[in-house]
């Protein structure tokens, strides 16, 4: 399986099932997609007769360039046989122990934005605070159900996490406790909007948490426009100071600043650009999923202007790279080299499996946006998972499962997409969300031609 684009003056062939990425002159983009399909003397015939007008280029070039890619075919670089697929089979049958939980320790919010998949954080439910007895439950849980993975991940979430935050800290402290005891290591994660943050908070979380993501969607007109304060006011003003003295004491550990784009701002480079400009350098900007009949709802007809500001965006990041005041963009972080294992490229993120929602009375999910949809409602922290005929259907959904997943060239880098999404608009964790899948591999083409761009620089 090949893809071949073109972006940003570059001629870029992947090889799908070898993940070699290949950036060729016209003459081998061109040969490459007649290659397969098409004999070595009529290939000849139609580049001597596009190129008649180009005299670098003879029939002993062509001839030449088509050695080249043989070899590559040879050397499994180009045009590889698909050797993952039986994997998928194995998958389906393994073992598998849980290694991170998103614990949704408080299932309220002090904001109230329009597009919250979560209802303002009491996902379609009653507000409730985790209490500690719940939390140190939950890491009981982990630590029991976690098998051989020693590395385990706590995601707080809410809703706003930091309207528990007393328990939070209870939390940590007992995980902490249970480190030595089952040769075990926590790692945290934090997600908030920020309106809660002080110096006493800040300097918790810059100890303890491994990453912390910031809410923010951009520019002051964009960001108030959907999320306001349970008065209506939008939140800004609050927030954006907190978020740059917050990242002032952070230092070199890691954070996001994320931010949600909508049919508002189909224009979100310019957010993006002007979070940059505060001075916050790891990014991330998501498109909003939601029902279609909402007002701020992406289209079809969005899609074109999306595709340009990804483009936008990739090829901004390298000019601000080049000057010295670049940034990360959490999509564009694209590994060519020393990516997941085959086994997480085909499985994705392990929702249902490995990785587990939990409310603040214990109910155990696949992930945070199943929460509040009983049908998927496995069980408890106290029985553990009661209904495994759940997380029988996540083992089987991968990138192989769904036949919509079957010609697509970028399906080992999302690895069938995300489950949520597909069953939000098909009605099943098995079908395909198109508008989503549009985005990602729009978004695989802009770093995979980031990562073009600078290895060619590294290399001049």
């Amino acid at each position: 399986m090949i893809h071949q684009y073109k972006l940003n003056g570059y001629n870029i062939v992947l090889d799908t099932y070898s993940g070699a990425v290949h950036v060729v002159d016209e003459l081998a983009y061109d040969v490459i997609a007649l290659y397969k399909k098409t004999p070595m003397e009529e290939i000849v015939k139609i580049m001597l007769e596009k190129y008649a007008r180009n005299s670098d280029i003879s029939e002993c070039e062509v001839r030449e360039t088509i050695a080249a890619v043989d070899e590559l075919k040879k050397d499994g670089q180009l045009f590889t046989e698909d050797q993952f697929k039986n994997l998928s089979i194995d998958l389906k049958n393994r073992k598998t122990y849980v290694k991170a939980l998103c614990l949704n320790v408080a299932h309220t919010c002090n904001l109230t934005c329009d597009y919250c998949f979560a209802s303002q954080g009491k996902y379609n439910g009653n507000r409730a605070i985790m209490s500690y007895e719940v939390g140190k439950k939950t890491i009981d849980f982990l630590l029991e159900n976690s098998g051989h993975h020693r590395n385990l991940d706590i995601d707080f979430f809410g809703g706003e996490p930091l309207m528990a935050w007393e328990v939070v800290k209870q939390i940590v402290a007992y995980a902490r406790s249970k480190e030595k005891e089952y040769k075990k290591s926590f790692r945290f994660t934090f997600t908030t909007n920020g309106m809660l943050l002080n110096d006493e908070v800040t300097e918790f979380l810059n100890q303890e948490m491994y990453n912390v993501v910031l809410s923010l969607d951009g520019r002051k007109e964009v960001h108030n426009r959907l999320r306001k304060t349970v008065s209506g006011k939008g939140s800004y003003e609050q927030i954006v100071p907190k978020f740059r003295e917050f990242i002032e004491k952070r230092g070199d550990k890691e954070y996001y600043v994320r931010g949600t784009y909508t049919h508002n701002n189909v224009d979100f480079t310019n957010d993006i650009f002007h979070i940059a400009d505060l001075g916050f350098d790891k990014l991330s900007m998501e498109p909003v999923i939601c029902d279609p009949s909402e007002p701020y709802a992406l289209t079809d007809e969005d899609l074109p202007e999306i595709y340009n500001q990804y483009e936008i965006l990739a090829k901004e990041m390298l000019n601000r790279q080049e000057k010295g005041n670049g940034f990360t963009f959490y999509h564009y972080m694209l590994d060519l080299s020393e990516g997941p294992c085959i086994q997480k490229r085909i499985s994705g993120c392990g929702s249902g499996t490995e990785y587990l929602a939990v409310t603040p009375w214990g109910e155990l999910f696949p992930c945070h946006q199943f929460v509040g949809d009983e049908e998927f409602s496995m069980g408890n922290i106290w029985d553990g998972i009661t209904k495994p005929d759940i997380q029988d259907q996540f083992k089987e959904n991968n990138c192989y499962s769904k036949p919509h997943c079957e010609s697509c060239w970028a399906k080992l880098y999302c690895s069938g997409g995300c489950p949520a999404n597909s069953l939000h608009s098909t009605g099943s964790i098995k079908g395909t969300d198109d508008f989503s899948c549009d985005i990602f591999r729009k978004r695989v083409e802009c770093s995979m031609m980031v990562k073009v761009a600078e290895a060619i620089k590294a290399m001049e």
